[in-house]
């Protein structure tokens, strides 16, 4: 069944915008304007997925996602103006799947709700097997595999993989990937972890203009870029 989506944001001409983009996605749409309704809405709603701008009049979009997090499973996707570094890890940190930054291209918005919900519905299978292409990640049996040939991968580096694979399609931030890789007695750094991710990239790019399998997001962390 297609998700119920949450659109909240103050910005009448964007909840237009955004509800006939997701509509004629066959999303059904609810809306809220603020805060307060957005906590209503997401409690008598039970949406899927929730499009939330941090620019709201009553208060801080940040300090709602916990909230929003607390009542349910939604994926829930930040779409706003603000496109500090600072800003983008703290959402994250705070519990949001995915940062969009305004003006947005309508079906790159899709794709990666697409991506959130999938990703969402794989985590509630518990995966044990994540495929991206011809690569594959056996979460279980710790191994990596490029078609039928083996990839071999130090400690470190398959750690960092399965993390990102298990967050697919998601950014996971520098400090998460450091904190759930680097045991108490090592010291992390984020020079140590691109060290691991330009290893990783050599180890698992093929020739060609693919684009690569890890995504940098500036700044904030990285991501295994899932198909569309």
């Amino acid at each position: 069944m297609p998700a119920k989506v949450l659109v909240v944001d103050d910005d009448a001409a964007i909840r237009r915008l955004l509800r006939s983009t997701l509509i004629r996605a066959d999303y059904t749409v609810v809306e809220a304007g603020d805060a307060k309704d957005a906590l209503r809405q997401a409690a008598a709603e039970n949406p899927g997925a929730i499009l939330l701008d941090l620019g709201l009049p009553d208060r801080d979009g940040l300090s709602i996602i916990p909230l929003l997090r607390a009542k349910g499973d939604a994926v829930i996707l930040i779409i706003s103006a603000r496109d500090a570094v600072d800003e983008k890890v703290a959402a994250l940190d705070l519990g949001a799947d995915d940062f969009v930054t305004k003006p947005f291209d309508t079906e790159e918005l899709l794709a990666r709700l697409r991506v959130a919900l999938r990703h969402q519905g794989m985590a509630e299978k518990t995966p044990t097997i994540v495929r991206r292409g011809d690569l594959t990640i056996d979460l279980d049996r710790r191994i990596v595999r490029r078609a039928t040939d083996e990839i071999h991968l130090t400690r470190k580096e398959y750690d960092v993989l399965s993390l990102l694979a298990r967050h697919l399609g998601r950014v996971v931030t520098h400090e998460r990937v450091m904190a759930a890789c680097w045991g108490a007695n090592e010291e992390p750094r984020v020079e140590y972890l691109r060290i691991v991710i330009r290893n990783l990239r050599q180890k698992l790019e093929m020739p060609g203009p693919v684009g690569s399998v890890i995504a940098n997001e500036l700044g904030v962390g990285y991501r295994l870029r899932a198909e569309p």
